[in-house]
Formats: structure tokens, sequence, C-alpha cells
């Protein structure tokens, strides 16, 4: 199918489901395009039918548009070019829009084409996208992580009984490198959606890269020094650039290869040459980078003092976002065995500690931004426990000067460090806090004026010249630009808004005793028509149940609201529940939060009716009803008297 034909056909697909205002997000199978659609009365299905390279119409859940093998891609693609979004991101939709919020859009759009983001920002903004994502699950296995590293110091110390602690700390470093240890595969899976591949290719090329084939005893060579390839090598900056090119190559196949074998032969050819790519060049240079940097940190610490201190403690965390850091296990082990301690390991642990510095700045300075001042909150324990990975790529790194301020931070502490000197740890392992049991003969006051000194480093350095201008007017037109859509009078009247369509039904309706007796709070429950669930209010997802049959909302407003789709469907485990957002994650009004396949669940045995409750009840003059009998997605639903 020619790219003419290709961009026919989507046009052709918009025009019988009343065009892209009607949907709410695209995404695409195997053979089908699957649309999640506003609303129905728009569709043709017959008219669907009728296109040439239009195979079969499915109704479920979604409208599923089977197109075929080869081509199902590329016309999804398509589709989502011509409304400038990415597969799975939800379409704007200006009809929902008052003049006034289309004004103020085109405003926006006029100013950006004048004032195009440069390419350099434009990475730093793909980063956060790949990151930021990951933030819940570097904070959860982060803590556990620290939790360990404190353990095993301990054991290491001779603190801790091994025989009774070990197997403890095995378990949480198990759970813990379920993302530390395969950060790779996440980064490309991420990375590859980022930019717009296959996100399956992508944690593959982010896999090899952790050479999990490969006989230890008959390794890789390094084609340009002959030297073997060690896991990790080219590190997750390797692994984005990797994937960046993979996408380029991917999108070009696609192109020119026939329709009919597509499927088969692009990921095969994409990752044959992507992964040689990688393995012969990518990592390659990563090393031969290393191996010219061996030289220069025996010449910094042959300087030693505060020089080396501050050198080592600044460039640490470039080095290991290059997987260089690699060539220093090395030269901790050959101090460990010759002195009994390796002096270096507490001054590069040090780079961490400027992190923290910078992140406290920055919540400082922007804590109006709400986003990401919870990010920095969820971020900041892990960081003091060691584990960086967080504050890096979903803090200071998507910012760019931060992350600079953040290295010169932790060349302050490790100049302090280096200045007292003769501070050394007895093994390698996580830094921060959780070093102090491994600072060797009582030196370990030093490592904690490091510490300070690498904290206070950081913050100052940030707060004078870190915090870049277009952050800091984000922050202060943070409440501006997310404006609470809700109802308001002189007597201080809010309005939370139907989340669904369906009939409304009082709480004492309910036969959950819980919610029918107002334990968690007043609301009202709503007996679903359709799955599309939406946001009721401006705010912040503050949790998301597991199962996703349970989301928590706290509005703009302060408005704590919980919204449990169906009774008892915890039992379900998620089936029939797609998840359309994360904890953290800014909405607004109508924004989709969950699909809910309501024949399967009622199938199971499970009521769908749906209560909102107000948890913060106790808060307001009342909450009451402000709407009877069938409602609409988005109508004034719940009515609260502050």
């Amino acid at each position: 199918m020619t790219e003419d034909k290709i961009n026919r056909l989507a046009q052709e697909i918009y025009a019988q489901i009343g065009g892209p205002d009607n949907v709410i997000k695209l995404i695409h199978c195997m053979t089908r395009v699957r649309l999640t659609i506003r609303d129905y009365a728009q569709v043709d299905i017959a008219g669907l039918k009728a296109l040439d390279g239009v195979m079969g119409v499915v109704e479920d859940d979604t409208l599923q548009v089977v197109i075929g093998p080869g081509k199902v891609n590329k016309v999804a693609q398509a589709m989502v070019d011509t409304v400038g979004v990415k597969l799975g991101e939800p379409f704007p939709n200006a009809q929902d829009l008052s003049f006034a919020e289309q004004t103020a859009q085109n405003k926006v759009a006029a100013k950006n084409q004048y004032n195009k983001p440069s390419k350099f920002k434009a990475v730093l903004k793909a980063i956060s996208n790949i990151f930021v994502p990951l933030i819940p699950a570097f904070v959860g296995a982060g803590i556990i992580a620290g939790i360990a590293s404190v353990l095993g110091n301990l054991i290491t110390a001779g603190s801790l009984d091994a025989n009774q602690w070990g197997q403890i700390v095995t378990v949480l470093n198990i759970i813990k490198n379920g993302i530390f240890g395969y950060l790779a595969i996440y980064t490309g899976i991420n990375a590859a959606t980022e930019f717009g591949a296959t996100p399956g290719l992508g944690g593959v090329l982010g896999a090899t890269t952790l050479l999990a084939g490969m006989n230890p005893e008959q390794p890789l060579i390094n084609i340009f020094d002959g030297q073997a390839l060690a896991a990790g090598q080219g590190g997750i900056i390797g692994v984005i650039f990797a994937v960046w090119v993979l996408s380029r190559l991917e999108k070009r196949l696609h192109k020119i290869i026939p329709d009919a074998v597509d499927i088969i032969v692009t990921p095969t050819i994409t990752l044959l040459v992507m992964g040689l790519f990688t393995i012969f060049l990518v990592m390659p240079v990563a090393g031969w980078i290393s191996a010219g940097l061996v030289g220069g940190i025996t010449w910094v610490l042959n300087v030693g003092g505060a020089v080396s201190g501050f050198i080592l403690g600044a460039a640490f965390l470039p080095m290991v976002m290059f997987g260089l850091h690699q060539i220093l296990t090395p030269i901790h082990l050959e101090m460990i065995a010759k002195t009994g301690s390796t002096q270096l390991l507490p001054i590069l642990a040090m780079a961490g500690a400027g992190q923290v510095g910078a992140a406290f700045a920055l919540w400082y300075k922007l804590k109006q931004n709400k986003v990401l001042a919870n990010n920095i909150k969820g971020a900041l324990p892990v960081g003091i426990l060691g584990i960086g990975e967080p504050l890096i790529y979903g803090v200071t790194l998507p910012m760019g000067r931060p992350f600079i301020t953040a290295c010169l931070g932790g060349g302050i502490g490790g100049a302090i460090i280096g200045a007292f000197g003769n501070t050394g740890a007895i093994a390698i392992g996580p830094s921060g806090v959780a070093l102090i049991p491994l600072i060797a003969h009582g030196r370990w006051w030093v490592y904690c004026l490091g510490l300070l000194g690498g904290y206070l480093g950081g913050f100052v350095v940030t707060y004078c010249f870190g915090i870049p201008k277009d952050e800091i007017s984000k922050a202060q037109n943070y409440a501006v630009e997310h404006p609470v859509t809700t109802v308001q009078t002189a007597d201080e009247v809010l309005m939370v808004m139907a989340p669904v369509n369906g009939t409304v039904v009082a709480l004492n309706d309910l036969a959950d005793p819980v919610f029918a007796g107002e334990m968690m709070g007043k609301g009202l429950a709503i007996e679903p028509s359709d799955g599309e669930f939406v946001a009721p209010v401006d705010g912040i997802v503050t949790s998301v149940f597991p199962t996703q049959h349970a989301i928590g909302i706290t509005s703009h407003r302060g408005i704590e609201i919980l919204m449990h789709i169906g009774l008892n469907t915890v039992k379900l485990a998620g089936m029939g529940y797609t998840q359309h957002v994360q904890q953290g994650q800014t909405i607004k009004v109508g924004d989709p939060l969950v699909t809910v396949d309501l024949p399967t669940v009622r199938a199971m045995g499970y009521a769908v009716t749906t209560p909102v409750i107000i948890l913060n009840t106790a808060e307001y003059q009342s909450v009451g009803v402000n709407s009877t009998g069938t409602i609409q997605r988005g109508a004034a639903f719940i009515k609260i008297v502050k």
C-alpha cells in the first residue's frame, strides 16, 4: 500500500467515525486500529466496512477497524500524525473548548511558533518523558534498596549476624534488582515509545546491552582496543541513543518493505542491524572512552587533596550515565586489597549528595509546581539512602542546569573529604547514608561532613545558578495554567462532575455497608451505561489501586475524591479494566481515567455501580446531591459548600 493510499484510508476512516474530534485516543495491534470513541452515534459502521482497505469492524470497548498486518501500523501512524499526537495519547478536542479557551490555545500555539525550543531542550524533554513513568518504581524499589544497603553494610561491618540477616538482604536485593538490574530494558521500551518505534524492539535492544547470552569465558571483544566487552557498557544514555537510531531505521523500513512481509522482515532486520550496531559500535565507543579515563583518574588520584576530591565528586554522575563507572570497580578492589579500604568510594559518593541538595533547592524554589514537588518528595528519601536514579532521571537531568549544579555540589562534598584525607570504605556498595557503617578507622565523621557539604553545596549552587527561568515561570503560573473547572458562587459552592454516563444512585441504596453507611465520607454513586470513566475534577491522581478499580484524586481546590468502579471488584485483579493514568499525573475534567469492559465485569457476577466519595467530607459545610436520574459525563454531579 503506497503512502498516498495510507493517508487516503486514514482520512476516510476519520470521515466515517465523526472526525478526530470524536476520538479520545488511538492505538493499534498487529491487525487492527483500536479507537476509543466519544460518541458512537457519529460512527457509520456500514460506511467503515465499505472502505477500500478495511477488512472488517469489531465493536467492543474500543472500535476496532481491521486493516491487516503490515498496513495497520502505517494507517494508525498516519491518523495520529494528522492531529499531532503520539499513539495512545489523548486527542485534542477543540469542540469541547469555550471560545476563551480556544483563544488561549491559539495564543500559546502562536507563541510557540516563534519561540521554538532548542534541540538541547527537546533532548532533555525526551529524557524526561522516558523516565518520569518509572519514578514510582524507582521510589519503591529505591527505598527497598536503601534498606538492603544499610543492612548489608552492617553485616559487612560486623554489627549484624550474616546468618540471621543474610537471607533478608538477599530477598530485598532481588526485589530491588527487578528494576535496577534491568533498567536498560525499561529504558529501551519507554525510549521506543517516545521516539515512535515499536516498544518491544526497544526493550530487546536495551536487553542487548546486558550481554545476557555471552559466555563469560569467551567474551565478545571491543573492536577498538581488543578488550572484553562488559555488560552495561554504554550505560543508559547509550541505550537511549541506540533506540533513537532504531526508530529511524524502523520507520524507514516500514516505508520500503512490502506490506505482505512487513511484519516479518522489518523487526528482523531492525533488531539484527541495531543489535550489531549497539554491541560493536555503541558499547565499544563507551569502552574506548573508559580506557582513556583510566589514565585521567590515576592522575587525579595522584594530585590528591581537595582538588582531586572536587574533580572526582563532580564527574562521577556523568560517568554513571554513560556506563563508564565500571572501570572504577577494579581500582576499588585493588585499593581494598593493598590498604584495607578504598579512599575513592567516599569521594564518589558525594555525587549523590549534590543531587539531594539540588533537589531540595528545586523543591523550595518551585514548590508551586505540584507535580514536580510530588516527584521530588518521593525521590528524596531514596536519594538520601544512596539510590540516585529517581533524582537524576526524574528531576535534575530533564531540566539541564540543575544536573550540572548538582554535580558541582558533589564536587564540593568530594573536596571536603579529599582535604581531610585518609577516609576510606572497607567494601564497595551503595553510597549516601547507607555507606556510613563501612567507613574505616572511625573516620565516619569526615564522611558525614562531606555529605553535609554536598547537600549544602548542591542546594546553594542550584538555588543561585541552577534553576531555569522557564521552570520558575512554569511554577509561578501553575495555578493559572491548572484552573479548577468548577461552578463557584459567592457562597463558595464547588462542583464535582460526573465521571461516566449513567443513572445517579444514592449511597444508602448500595448493598455495600461501608459506602451505604458513609463510613468513608458522603457522596453519590452512578450505575454506568458505558465503560468510559473520566476525571470529575481538575487535579492530581494521588493513587491508583493495583487492580485499577479504584482511583484517588485530589482537586486543585483540595477536594479529596475516591472513585470506586464497581463493588467488590478488587477480586477481579484488574480483569476488564484498562488504566489511562498514573499516580502523580495532573488531570483535567474529562481526561480519560479508566476504560471498563462492563459486560465482562457483570458476567463475572460483580455490580458495576460506582461510588464517588468525598473523603474529606468533614472539611465542608455540606456535600450533597446536585443531580438525579440520568446523567452525562461532565455534568455537575456532587455539590459541595465550603
